[in-house]
């Protein structure tokens, strides 16, 4: 007579994933980041909508924002010796919004709208992304005993803050829209701003492997 199989084992419930109880106040401050680079975005949209070029200095205010808000969230983390499981994607999230798709904009707000400026601008957000997914999968790599990430592969992608204080001071200058520093450049069917191509050399700094900048 043989025996009848066992009962498989019970399986234990999932536990429910509580997004906002994993919350710590560094997380706050990063979607602060978030939220100033979208406001950025939304008041260069406002710019072109209204062509009111006061909306240009609003996105403008907004990014140093950004930038201190992406400084505090892991100081905050360190000096409360908390984080919390979502703290690295959120971070990766937010500077993509404000360090990559926030300067674009502006410049695509300040006159960069030719067809080849738009592939420019494409490209930078592409290397921004590429970059910040590296960073992800390598820091563990490039970190020494204590953690913490010694140097960076390529530029850290809120030295896009540069372009956008170059974009500043043409808007200063009244040097936007048809008046822009370089001119234009028509080739063939589009058109082509020279200014343009510091996102192109700014967004392959960024993917580079031999550069190597110390992280402080």
């Amino acid at each position: 007579m043989t025996s009848e199989p066992s009962p498989p084992p019970a399986r234990r419930p999932r536990r429910h994933f509580s997004m906002i109880r994993t919350f710590v106040l560094a997380d706050f401050v990063t979607l602060g980041n978030g939220f100033a680079g979208a406001g950025a975005i939304l008041a260069s949209m406002q710019a072109l909508a209204t062509a009111n070029p006061r909306w240009l200095w609003v996105a403008f205010a907004l990014m140093p924002v950004a930038l201190a808000m992406d400084v505090a969230d892991g100081r905050i983390a360190r000096w409360r010796f908390r984080k919390s499981p979502l703290g690295a994607d959120l971070d990766s999230l937010a500077d993509v919004i404000s360090f990559g798709m926030a300067p674009a904009a502006l410049a695509f707000a300040v006159g960069l709208r030719g067809g080849l400026d738009v592939a420019a601008l494409l490209y930078f957000v592409a290397c921004g992304i590429s970059r910040l997914a590296r960073f992800n999968v390598t820091s563990a790599e490039l970190s020494d005993g204590t953690g913490k990430v010694k140097y960076f592969e390529g530029t850290p992608i809120p030295t896009s803050l540069l372009l956008v204080m170059v974009l500043a001071v043409a808007l200063w200058q009244g040097r936007i829209g048809d008046a822009l520093w370089g001119g234009v450049w028509d080739i063939g069917p589009v058109q082509l701003h020279p200014l343009v191509l510091m996102y192109v050399a700014s967004g392959s700094a960024m993917i580079s492997k031999t550069l190597r900048i110390p992280k402080f």
